[in-house]
């Protein structure tokens, strides 16, 4: 069993997970566009998902701009947009949510322009990382964005690679003003006309206050508002002089037109920049991924030296799950021990029992290879529960087996008399086990990725370890009670 999983009989994809009937199509622009232009990225893609979806599978299409939502976090800005697909329930042989972002993304990908698209898919159960998330540190800003857009190029080149993105969220175009004193000498301007006046293109000017059934009411007074294009367009606007003419506003000051930072990003009190990319898991998987990213950053560590490397994601959290989850087994064996030596008396007799475990777990590996399931955190979760179930069996033997050699049988009748006079109770104990969860297991009713494996390797390996049982557990008895007598 152990080699069908290593030898890939059996696939493994550790975060299993249910597709939702949505999804995004993510719309990435450079910085500076403006709302409306993001919004006529975004519908263009809604066309493309209209027109390849027809109503039997597509439900509505919404796009909007300003606002998109990732994995973790909504993120604010003209430059982003998003179209928002609600499919229809699924029934019968439709399509599943991520065959259909596969049939959408070359058209969708082949929008070309400026705008970059990706997709994000809405999952079922715990929230998880992805498969590939490389956290980039250095205190130079400089050199840790050239570092990541090296990086990236090098994960987009990974067969399988797909939606890969950064958390460098740029801001908006903002304009630096510093006063020219020397300009204003000669114009005659004051520096607190100059500011009052981009107050009052800003927040405004509070010139009274009055007041409605007891409240205070501000009275502010701004310019009327208009829509700029430029943020340099501010330069434009007339200032007064004392003689009746005027002059811009861009000859009495210093200027400076710059990208803001949307997000300044730390991790352990150091500029980071965080890598993320998802993965076609038929073609690679997530350990393979990013040793790949390993060796492809060893190439390039030389060109940033002051950047360093820390990899999360999906790969972390299976570290994590499967460090815990092997405490816990050793936890749940442990206890399943010391009551079963409580019980019987005895320290070696539990250990004949417990040989049942392995047995259910041949049970676990051969239900997936039939079914199709992946090796999953779920699947593992039910292998945990089974310990606890698959023992039931050969405590039942062992029991009898006891008995009859306290009433003065030999042990190999014993064995005998236990593995005959039991084998009903047993076979319908598993039954009904098998029954409860025997829907479930099979996906009758609609499947589930998450607890559809939970139920199979509970059927699976309680069945098997049934059968392996009523054969392997009397004869292990007789040997090993005949070699300590």
């Amino acid at each position: 069993s152990a080699g069908a999983v290593v030898g890939g009989l059996v696939q493994v994809q550790f975060f299993a997970f249910d597709s939702m009937r949505l999804f995004y199509v993510s719309v990435d622009l450079p910085a500076g566009v403006t709302l409306e232009r993001s919004l006529a990225e975004a519908k263009r893609a809604a066309t493309v998902v209209e027109r390849t979806l027809d109503g039997s599978e597509l439900r509505a299409v919404a796009s909007y701009a300003g606002l998109k939502f990732t994995d973790t976090e909504p993120v604010y800005g003209d430059q982003y947009a998003q179209v928002l697909v609600s499919l229809q329930p699924r029934e019968g042989e439709m399509r599943d949510t991520g065959a259909i972002i596969a049939a959408l993304r070359p058209g969708v990908e082949a929008l070309g322009g400026e705008a970059r698209f990706s997709f994000l898919e809405l999952k079922g159960g715990p929230p998880t990382a992805k498969p590939i998330s490389i956290k980039m540190m250095a205190d130079d800003y400089a050199e840790l964005r050239a570092a990541a857009d090296a990086l990236l190029a090098e994960i987009a080149r990974l067969p399988g690679a797909k939606d890969i993105t950064d958390d460098d969220v740029p801001g908006r175009n903002e304009l630096r003003l510093v006063l020219n004193r020397e300009k204003l000498a000669r114009a005659g301007v004051g520096a607190h006309e100059v500011s009052r006046l981009l107050r009052l293109y800003g927040e405004g000017e509070m010139v009274a206050t009055t007041r409605d059934e007891g409240e205070k009411i501000e009275v502010v007074v701004r310019a009327r508002p208009e829509t700029l294009a430029d943020v340099t367009e501010l330069l434009q606007r007339p200032v007064p002089l004392a003689d009746g003419r005027s002059v811009q506003l861009g000859e009495l000051v210093d200027h400076q037109a710059r990208l803001s930072k949307g997000y300044i990003r730390h991790y352990q009190l150091t500029r980071a920049i965080t890598v993320e990319a998802d993965l076609d898991k038929t073609v690679i998987d997530t350990v393979e991924a990013n040793d790949r990213a390993k060796e492809a950053w060893a190439g390039l560590q030389a060109r940033f030296p002051a950047v360093t490397l820390g990899f999360s994601g999906e790969l972390e959290d299976i570290e994590e799950s499967l460090d815990s989850m092997g405490r816990l087994f050793a936890l749940g064996v442990g206890l399943i021990y010391l009551i079963l030596a409580a019980q019987f008396r005895s320290y070696f007799q539990p250990f004949i029992i417990l040989v049942t475990v392995p047995l259910a777990f041949t049970g676990v590996v051969l239900g997936l290879l039939v079914s199709g399931n992946p090796l999953s955190l779920y699947t593992l979760y039910g292998v945990i529960a089974l310990t606890g179930i698959a023992v039931n069996s050969a405590i039942v033997l062992i029991d009898a087996a006891n008995e009859r050699r306290a009433a003065g049988m030999s042990v190999r009748y014993a064995a005998i008399y236990a593995a005959r006079r039991r084998v009903v109770p047993i076979l319908i104990t598993s039954i009904t086990t098998i029954g409860g969860l025997f829907s479930l297991a099979v996906g009758l009713g609609g499947k589930s990725l998450m607890w559809g494996p939970v139920a199979a390797s509970i059927v699976w390996g309680l069945g098997f370890s049934t059968v392996l049982t009523l054969f392997a557990i009397p004869l292990v008895y007789r040997l090993a009670m005949d070699r300590r007598s």
